[in-house]
């Protein structure tokens, strides 16, 4: 408008150079959501307080335990217990150990296992940035007993469905989080597990802002055969709700997250050496320098060794013991898919778009696969007849190492929504294109707002197709933009004050088919 001018002298009018604009919101911001080590900082808990973070360096400072005062003792984040249970014939499931000629399992106290903290560690090993830490409790106390059964599911009776629920029910105020992870889910009991994955799948679609990704339990030690009802039974467990907004990925994955640094004698049999001294210095094979480390260990000197001294002495003078420790450290390493899915998805958007699919992409730290899958198992897990779940598998393929071989929502049946990437790139378009148009807000709903709405659509979705996000050989092929009365809108709309604007996209969908075909061809004559 025209300053109503009163006075003599020289007048200087401002005018926006530029219109509106809009601006695109984060696509991969995940939300962890389970146990930490601690959740303190400056004297202030942030239990139940979702924390962003920008590095993991900001992790530790809220999430890990002060560092030991002994260089040479470094502080342990994360402190599994392992047993080494002798079996009366050779383990039909699990990791297990021949030591003088007797079969030993090695189970762990499902009460000392979390997966939190390292897979946040995978999550920035493989690309992440920006993440949501919702820390619902610290570790609780260890049940000094193995698991019963080699093959057994893991359930950490230290973690409640209740603390769980509750941090997914915290982020309802957050509407940055794009991912929603919980990577303890599976050490819940089966009941638990599937009304933790059906609250999550049900939040998301309300949100409309985030993906679920899930994964399976008994994943992390499948069986060869019968590993397919676990699928059967996950299937049956995500229920019907917010399919759209869930992605499943198997098996677990074989990590070096843990180093060898970080497990010792402390990790077996609850601390107790006693138990591990008939297995490395057994009356059968007499070792005396093992023996006189165990005695370093139950009868500390006046000036003790270090742990880390022992460790290194325990494995250079048993060879069993130097045996027992990277069944451990291995076994320890297996860990759920989700952390390192949550980086892979934050790497592919930076570098390439949402709407490229985060697939047939390596997985940094991956060492090996508790299942080799064939393509005829794969066939199974990527399209369901019955309940149409597709789950993405995790393969191993010769002279390319690990990669995610899938990228497909868990609804699988619909033509609309089953890719990973169409799912995610209409949330990032709606989700940009909604907290934009807020700026019209109580302004007339006349032709100018309409025109300017328009506009600043169009725009956003030409730059869009331009970096190959949209299809189409012009903008006109790629997206509409409708709004106007006539078009979008009634005389009743406008009596009722409401604005209506469609937007319609097409979005680029996976080449995941790539069907080449042969033909011999007659040699011609010269």
């Amino acid at each position: 408008m025209v300053p109503t001018i009163k006075t003599p002298g020289v007048y200087i009018q401002e005018a926006n150079a530029f219109p509106n604009s809009v601006v695109p919101v984060a696509t991969a911001v995940p939300a962890f959501i389970g146990y930490t080590p601690k959740a303190e900082y400056e004297g202030k808990s942030y239990y139940n307080k979702p924390v962003k973070i920008t590095s993991f360096a900001d992790f530790q400072t809220f999430f890990m335990l002060e560092d030991s005062a002994l260089p040479t003792e470094p502080t342990k984040q994360y402190h599994p217990q392992y047993y080494l249970i002798e079996q009366e014939t050779k383990p039909n499931a699990g990791d297990y150990m021949i030591i003088a000629g007797k079969y030993y399992s090695l189970l762990p106290d499902p009460a000392t296992i979390y997966y939190f903290y390292n897979s946040v560690r995978l999550f920035y090993q493989n690309g992440g940035a920006d993440a949501y830490i919702v820390a619902v409790g610290s570790y609780g106390n260890a049940s000094d007993t193995a698991l019963k059964t080699p093959g057994e599911q893991i359930v950490n009776p230290n973690i409640k469905l209740s603390d769980l629920t509750q941090g997914l029910a915290l982020l309802k105020k957050e509407q940055e989080p794009t991912m929603y992870i919980c990577p303890e889910a599976t050490l819940l009991s089966e009941s638990d597990n599937a009304t933790l994955m059906q609250t999550m799948l049900r939040q998301a679609k309300e949100m409309q802002t985030a993906i679920c990704i899930l994964d399976i339990i008994g994943g992390d030690d499948p069986d060869p055969v019968l590993y397919t009802q676990d699928i059967e039974r996950f299937r049956k467990n995500t229920g019907t709700e917010g399919l759209k907004y869930g992605a499943s990925y198997y098996p677990f994955i074989g990590t070096n997250v843990i180093q060898s640094s970080e497990i010792d004698f402390t990790n077996l049999f609850g601390g107790d050496v006693t138990k591990l001294a008939p297995l490395i210095n057994s009356p059968s094979e007499p070792n005396e320098s093992a023996e006189k480390i165990l005695q370093l260990i139950t009868s500390p000197p006046s000036k003790p060794l270090t742990n880390n001294q022992l460790q290194n002495a325990l494995v250079t003078a048993s060879t069993t013991y130097s045996q027992i420790m990277k069944h451990v450290l291995a076994r320890a390493n297996v860990l759920p898919a989700c952390g390192a899915m949550a980086g892979i998805y934050t790497a592919n958007d930076n570098n390439r778009g949402v709407w490229h699919a985060p697939a047939n992409t390596g997985i940094a730290s991956a060492t090996h696969l508790p299942i080799r899958l064939s393509d005829s198992q794969q066939a199974d897990l990527n399209v369901d007849a019955v309940s149409g779940k597709s789950i993405n598998a995790i393969r191993f393929f010769s002279g390319k190492g690990i990669l995610v071989w899938g990228a497909r929502t868990l609804d699988g049946n619909s033509q609309d929504w089953r890719y990973i990437p169409v799912r995610r790139t209409i949330t990032f378009l709606a989700q940009s294109i909604k907290l934009a148009v807020r700026a019209y807000v109580f302004e007339p709903n006349n032709a100018t707002t309409w025109g300017a709405i328009k506009s600043m659509i169009s725009n956003f979705l030409t730059s869009i197709w331009q970096q190959g996000g949209l299809q189409g050989t012009n903008p006109d092929d790629a997206f509409q933009v409708g709004i106007g009365l006539g078009s979008t809108m009634t005389a009743n709309d406008l009596a009722n004050d409401e604005l209506r604007v469609e937007v319609s996209v097409a979005i680029t969908r996976p080449a995941e088919f790539i069907v080449i075909t042969f033909t011999q061809k007659q040699a011609g004559s010269a």
